[in-house]
């Protein structure tokens, strides 16, 4: 949870960054209990790839195309 906390709050600061206008009763019913990487059921997936100590990964350009859940982007 802590990661996905990290990348809505750098996805947060990139849109104000960008001028969008950022409402606080926005980000009060921000959760990163809503997203699909986190399992309840305690069994998890990570892929290997590792950004440079302290820093993110870049984040998901909004106009790309979604990977379905199972598809590894091409990568075998």
């Amino acid at each position: 949870m802590l990661w996905t906390t990290k990348y809505i709050d750098a996805a947060v600061a990139q849109l104000h960054a960008e001028g969008h206008e950022i409402r606080d009763e926005d980000i009060a019913r921000l959760s990163p209990l809503k997203h699909r990487n986190l399992n309840l059921l305690g069994r998890y997936s990570f892929t290997a790839s590792t950004p440079a100590a302290g820093a993110l990964r870049p984040l998901r350009d909004p106009d790309a195309p979604e990977l379905d859940e199972d598809d590894d982007g091409g990568q075998e």
